[in-house]
């Protein structure tokens, strides 16, 4: 008989923003982190760049050093799609603290990303308003001339 395969401590999260999706797997590893396949050093836009780096450059490398990301993104444009990427590996680390370490942890790692921005941790609500009818856009009308 085959032996049981062994559990892997491992996390699935995601992050949004607008229309772009990122879906983070997060599981015990060396502090590799992966963009859809390439390093998180090679995320474009380059001026957006930081944005990513965020999370990590808060946390710190020694806890991050416990565990791999691998993030897939799809749909948005570039900048929501950075927006969801940063906050899929905040909560990506959360969870995995949460699940697998400690709670007194995980809660250190929450305080000091809410303090610094809320949106690492919390989806933004805002979608784009649908056109109406009598107009070029969702709220401009025409013009309307009492001549």
């Amino acid at each position: 008989m085959s032996k049981p395969a062994s559990k892997v401590e491992s996390v699935q999260v995601f992050g949004r923003k607008k229309n772009a999706v990122a879906v983070a797997h997060c599981k015990r590893g060396c502090g590799l982190i992966k963009v859809n396949g390439c390093p998180i050093e090679f995320v474009e836009p380059q001026a957006l760049r930081y944005k990513v780096f965020e999370p990590i450059l808060l946390l710190g490398t020694d806890r991050l050093s416990i565990v791999d990301i691998r993030v897939r993104v799809k749909g948005g444009g570039y900048t929501s799609q950075i927006y969801a990427i940063r906050q899929a590996i905040s909560k990506a680390l959360v969870a995995f603290y949460q699940k697998y370490v400690d709670e007194q942890t995980k809660a250190e790692i929450k305080d000091i990303l809410i303090k610094y921005d809320r949106t690492l941790l919390v989806a933004d609500p805002r979608r784009c308003e649908s056109k109406k009818f009598g107009g070029r856009s969702a709220r401009a009308r025409k013009q309307k001339s009492y001549r």
